[in-house]
């Protein structure tokens, strides 16, 4: 009887599972279902393009793995302007090859945050891409701290440097 009872709960939960599958699969614009609904696939200028279910996990992993990133950028952000040399505009920069030293003790992803960085027009170098040894003498500026770079996973569509 115990058996019994711990199969049906088995079977009961694989069904569950196999219902919820169905049901995504029925609103899948690419699911070649019988009874699919097809619905239009989104256009870029829809809100919902490119950004996963609401509530999924997937969207719970893409806040907390943006706002990690924002701090990031941050952080070097303030190492350069800690570590850089004021330059006669204003502006502080510092050659790639010593900001790789510095920053390395901190983080191992240096490159992908400067290009993180310049895309948000936080900093500014030649190059697209920065080798160590081959780009050591790049300068790095710093164009301007982030006022605001927010750290609430609820403003996780508008992380940017304000």
């Amino acid at each position: 009887m115990a058996q019994s009872r711990g199969v049906s709960s088995k079977v009961s939960q694989w069904q569950h599972h196999a219902d919820t599958h169905q049901q995504k699969q029925l609103i899948n614009p690419f699911s070649e279902w019988q009874d699919a609904s097809h619905r239009e696939a989104l256009t870029k200028d829809d809100q919902q393009y490119g950004r996963p279910e609401e509530g999924s996990k997937t969207e719970s992993r893409g806040k907390s793995a943006g706002v990690l990133i924002s701090g990031e950028v941050l952080q070097l952000c303030h190492v350069i302007r800690n570590e850089g040399a004021l330059q006669p505009d204003g502006r502080y920069a510092i050659k790639f090859g010593t900001l790789f030293e510095r920053y390395t003790k901190i983080s191992n992803k240096l490159v992908g945050m400067l290009m993180r960085a310049r895309k948000q027009k936080l900093v500014d170098y030649e190059g697209e891409m920065l080798y160590q040894r081959r780009d050591d003498d790049t300068l790095i500026v710093l164009l301007r701290l982030p006022e605001d770079v927010t750290t609430d996973e609820r403003d996780y569509w508008n992380l940017k440097a304000k």
